[in-house]
């Protein structure tokens, strides 16, 4: 009986025809013995049904399951989740790629320190074909060796709420009795539950994963009133931290609130607007009063940039806000582009 495969690669799969070769290309050519890859075909309208199914006759390690109803990539997720035989899992989205010899250093990472959490470094891939550094580079390559937990480094908490750039040990994650939601940011609450709960957490500070930002057509480049199900999701993430057992010291909580607020922050500024314009004043109201109540205990205001926004914020002060977040785009813009001739 063979011996069951070391990572899973499950992809959600909708309206990506254009970019869902080059996906494939990138994981494939790299899966070799102890890696299997699930493809969950979410209803697709496009091509990518057919294209999965032609893939999976070329590709043994490619599996592909076809939905017959849309349920979004928090669905899809669950559902290759549940078919999944390796130790670990990495969801991947099916428009990003993998960073040649990722798969190869990841096996590699996890066997040396077994942890439930590995942390990955990634790029982002602009929508003018150059790269850029993850902006929480300097946090992941400041990690331990071998492994650790949020407790000790809570700063870690500031890398991005993505699952796909964690990869993750299957037994640990069915354990946390979650699955993911549906809708937009779907990942915030389940990371947040497995940043808190890992008892082995690794960071790996090498580039595995080109994540493309600004897709047309996906949820993080979409104006949608769904980006308000950011406040949900944040609020399940403030009630998982209350219920932490053992409780999450006030360093845990402090770091915690930051991550939230900012993570606010980022969705109304974000270039092309998510929050509709009718709905940025009550976004805006809605960070306000999640600051007022969540806010820990001897809290203090980041410095810089960020403390000034965060103060404004505090004090509900929606009209200066907006007169100096043109100037902040600007500042993350340049130092965007800096990192991207690096």
């Amino acid at each position: 009986m063979p011996a069951p495969p070391t990572i899973s690669v499950i992809l959600p799969v909708y309206a990506v025809d254009r970019y869902l070769d080059d996906c494939l290309d990138s994981i494939l050519r790299q899966a070799g013995p102890g890696i299997e890859v699930i493809a969950v075909d979410d209803a697709s309208p496009d091509a990518c049904g057919r294209i999965l199914d032609a893939r999976a006759a070329q590709d043994a390690p490619l599996r592909v399951v076809h939905l017959a109803v849309n349920g979004g990539p928090g669905h899809a997720r669950n559902v290759g989740l549940e078919r999944a035989a390796g130790e670990y899992v990495w969801f991947v989205d099916a428009d990003d790629l993998l960073a040649d010899g990722a798969l190869g250093a990841i096996a590699a990472k996890l066997e040396q320190d077994r942890p439930d959490l590995l942390l990955i470094d990634y790029e982002d891939l602009l929508p003018d074909g150059t790269a850029a550094a993850n902006p929480g580079r300097a946090l992941l390559r400041g990690a331990p060796a071998g492994s650790f937990t949020l407790a000790g480094q809570p700063a870690l908490i500031h890398l991005t709420m993505t699952s796909w750039s964690k990869v993750i040990r299957r037994e640990f994650l069915t354990g946390l009795g979650m699955s993911f939601p549906a809708g937009i940011h779907e990942d915030v609450a389940l990371t947040c539950a497995m940043l808190l709960a890992a008892e082995r957490i690794g960071a790996l500070a090498r580039v595995c994963y080109r994540y493309r930002q600004a897709r047309p057509g996906s949820f993080m480049a979409t104006t949608s009133s769904g980006q308000l199900s950011i406040f949900c999701s944040y609020e399940n993430v403030f009630a998982i931290v209350a219920g932490a057992d053992p409780p999450a010291d006030g360093e845990v909580r402090g770091a915690v609130f930051e991550r939230a607020i900012w993570h606010y922050t980022t969705v109304f500024a974000r270039p092309g607007r998510l929050v509709p314009p009718a709905q940025r004043r009550y976004f805006f109201g809605r960070m306000h009063e999640d600051f007022v109540r969540y806010r820990p205990p001897g809290y203090r205001h980041p410095p810089g940039a960020r403390g000034v926004k965060f103060r404004l914020i505090e004090r509900n002060s929606y009209r200066m806000y907006c007169l100096l977040e043109p100037v902040n785009q600007l500042r993350v813009l340049l130092a965007r582009a800096v990192s991207a001739r690096r």
